[in-house]
């Protein structure tokens, strides 16, 4: 079985012929207008969901899967039995399934890496993915920001050396819509007005005062946006009540209604929005599947596989799969043995993002891995080269350098883009 299943992996990785950019004379450049990037929190194991290998068992330590694999549209490439959904759907989607970096006990500093691409250091703060993608490419519609989180806001999400312009807004209420956007039934057009005319006399002083110094220059940018933003044509990106019941069911609740809220938010011109998953814990740990987390993964795999299916879906329906760019990213793995809870630690050595739509030119996995998902066994793909991939397909230039002040940052931390995505 575990022969099968790695020869199985094998073959399908060997027949996509794959290479990076440096391995080939032109630098790959997609056309995706749009990226949300569906954020995992705790660690998801690879082993588990996009990276199936033998059966293991919990209970008597014996190290491999927790769930039956399945085949999935593409040969030769399975999933987890809990991902049916997605294995419909694999020819427009590829597992990376050999990242790895070298942070490991500590969440925070592991969530740090898989949103800037970069180790923490104590000189420069460096700018998350979405703040890069909204600072080079921008908005994809007037009067909307070019990068939203639905999810708890954090200075690892930020936007770093680049500023305020390439920050994001934020909401963790589907039905408020942003912290601080929407206004009180109470404040009418003409005590707005006042209130507005009042701010405005109050940042004309503060510009005189405080010139030249940027904290004021940035608070005084949020400002503005957030008047800009507040007006009826963005908010009523965020009244689901416009979608059919039958969408709102496919998509589920909860993450499925976020999901759902994405769309209609890259349709109004957001560029990139952060999604995450589990933001009430449903299942006790999230994906930080120690001990008795592990017992219930299927329910958050099950609700993940519901809604990215649904969303894929209705995405084509709207001819904008092709043009938008999926992520699933978590800040680590997870390894195949199984702890003195049954549950399990975490693994970054080794571990999956991954890709949907975009117009790459997917193979359902990128990457083999040894029959434990532990380790690398052909094109290993490091942080820097996953973060090029999802930049050249958005558009941008991967050998171009970002300033902080007149400091020169190349863009990525040496990445290279996965050429035969392209």
């Amino acid at each position: 079985m575990k022969r099968r299943h790695f020869l199985q992996s094998t073959a399908a990785a060997a027949a996509a012929t794959p290479l990076l950019a440096s391995q080939t004379n032109a630098m790959p450049m997609g056309k995706a207008e749009h990226c949300v990037m569906i954020w995992l929190g705790g660690g998801m194991a690879q082993i588990d969901t996009f990276d199936p290998k033998a059966m293991g068992d919990a209970k008597a330590k014996k190290a491999g899967s927790y769930y039956k694999a399945i085949d999935t549209a593409v040969p030769g490439v399975q999933v987890c039995e809990h991902l049916s959904g997605t294995a419909r759907m694999m020819e427009q989607v590829t597992a990376l399934r050999t990242v790895h970096h070298d942070v490991v006990d500590e969440h925070a500093a592991a969530t740090n890496r898989m949103h800037t691409g970069r180790p923490t250091t104590g000189t420069v703060q460096y700018p998350s993915i979405g703040s890069i993608i909204a600072d080079q490419r921008g908005a994809a519609g007037e009067g909307v920001p070019a990068y939203m989180l639905i999810g708890y806001p954090n200075l690892t999400r930020g936007p770093g050396f680049l500023g305020q312009k390439a920050g994001f807004v934020y909401l963790t209420d589907i039905e408020s819509g942003p912290a601080g956007l929407a206004r009180p039934a109470e404040i009418t057009d003409g005590r707005q007005a006042r209130r507005e005319q009042l701010l405005t006399a109050v940042r004309t002083a503060g510009r005189k005062r405080f010139a030249g110094d940027k904290l004021y220059a940035d608070y005084d940018s949020a400002v503005a946006e957030s008047l800009r933003l507040s007006g009826p044509d963005f908010m009523k990106s965020f009244d689901l009540s416009n979608e059919s019941d039958d969408l709102r069911n496919q998509y589920g609740d909860g993450f499925g209604q976020r999901l759902l809220m994405t769309r209609r938010l890259f349709q109004s011109g957001v560029r990139f929005i952060e999604v995450s998953h589990n933001m009430n814990f449903r299942n006790g740990t999230g994906w930080d599947t120690h001990n008795d987390g592990q017992l219930n993964q299927h329910v958050l795999i099950q609700e993940l596989d519901r809604s990215m299916s649904a969303l894929m879906a209705d995405l084509e329906a709207h001819k904008m799969l092709d043009k938008t760019l999926i992520v699933i990213n978590s800040e680590f793995g997870r390894p195949a043995q199984f702890d003195s809870g049954g549950g399990r630690g975490h693994y970054s050595k080794n571990f999956s993002m991954v890709l949907a739509g975009g117009g790459l030119r997917h193979q359902g996995a990128y990457g083999v891995s040894d029959e434990l998902a532990m380790n690398a066994v052909e094109n290993p793909i490091s942080v820097p080269d996953a973060f090029a991939t999802i930049m050249a397909t958005m558009g941008i230039d991967t050998s171009i350098n970002l300033y902080d002040g007149d400091r020169p940052v190349p863009i990525t931390d040496g990445g290279v883009p996965i050429a035969s995505l392209f």
